[in-house]
């Protein structure tokens, strides 16, 4: 080969690998790019919308503030479906903050005070649809209904048994609510501290409720929950450090607002919710009350 020829070839070799290199240079570059868009955005964190329902009745008599009923349930599910959200639970979020990941777009479904109705009526919904919701049931009346052959959807709660069957399908978690708290006693609503009680005796008080709830939920479910959802709302000054030294991971609040979860362990405590009433239609609760994105 002649030297003309051969610095031709040179030169093609020089093109090719230049060509090689700006090309894995531009895919570098772009994962990159990828790697610390999404190490921001886990930083930033994520939008995490919660509703928070309680009873579901067929009766339109009982329809309102904390009653629903089971088409108005159905159509909610309907509408988030249809608008690519993906039902969650708490495990979910607690993974996330340990580097897991979540859907493009999660959602949580939460019902307090674990009514018989939620199994009666919610969970054939989420069998039927495949979504998953989470259940806060008052221990003491998951106690005295399962001694009762007592299945009333108008005021019963659930079983241990129901709740056994609804988490056994991996679509439903349970949470605690407190053992016996979730009423106006003593002066003071759900878990807040009583007028003129010591904080000594305040975090005895309530440390002993939780804990009679963790053990109940433990002995009866196989498990202990990692959330603590306040009765009410009501919270003390002391109540969130009390809530953290008892081992919970995460607290749901009756506050309406979206909560940013974070990879940060700390951002799972107070999380907010929207209360859904009977009344509205899914598309208004969901675009104007909760100003989700349809």
């Amino acid at each position: 080969m002649n030297a003309k020829r051969r610095g031709r070839v040179f030169a093609l070799i020089r093109l090719d690998l230049r060509v090689l290199v700006m090309g894995a240079l531009t895919v570098l570059l772009g994962a990159l790019a990828v790697i610390t868009a999404s190490a921001m955005a886990a930083k930033e964190g994520v939008e995490i919308p919660i509703v928070m329902y309680h009873s579901v009745l067929k009766d339109e008599k009982y329809h309102g503030k904390y009653v629903i009923s089971p088409a108005e349930l159905e159509n909610d599910i309907l509408y988030l479906k249809k608008h690519g959200y993906t039902t969650i639970l708490m495990e979910d979020l607690i993974n996330y903050t340990k580097g897991g990941e979540l859907p493009e777009k999660p959602i949580l479904l939460t019902f307090d005070d674990g009514y018989y109705n939620n199994y009666l009526y919610a969970f054939p919904l989420a069998k039927q649809y495949r979504v998953k919701f989470v259940i806060s049931p008052i221990g003491r009346y998951a106690d005295l209904y399962s001694g009762r052959d007592e299945n009333n959807a108008y005021y019963s709660h659930a079983t241990w048994e129901q709740l056994r069957e609804m988490t056994g399908s991996g679509l439903v978690e349970v949470q605690n609510h407190s053992y016996d708290l979730h009423e106006q006693k003593g002066g003071a609503l759900g878990v807040r501290q009583r007028q003129g009680e010591s904080d000594g005796a305040y975090k005895q008080r309530i440390s002993a409720d939780i804990n009679k709830a963790q053990g109940a939920f433990s002995t009866n479910l196989g498990a202990a929950p990692s959330t603590f959802t306040y009765p009410f709302g009501a919270v003390s000054r002391s109540t969130p450090d009390i809530i953290r030294e008892l081992g919970f991971s995460a607290t749901l609040t009756c506050r309406e607002q979206i909560s940013t979860v974070s990879r940060d362990p700390g951002s799972l405590y107070g999380l907010g919710r929207f209360l859904r009433e009977s009344g509205i239609s899914s598309r208004e609760f969901f675009e104007k009350r909760m100003k989700l994105s349809p």
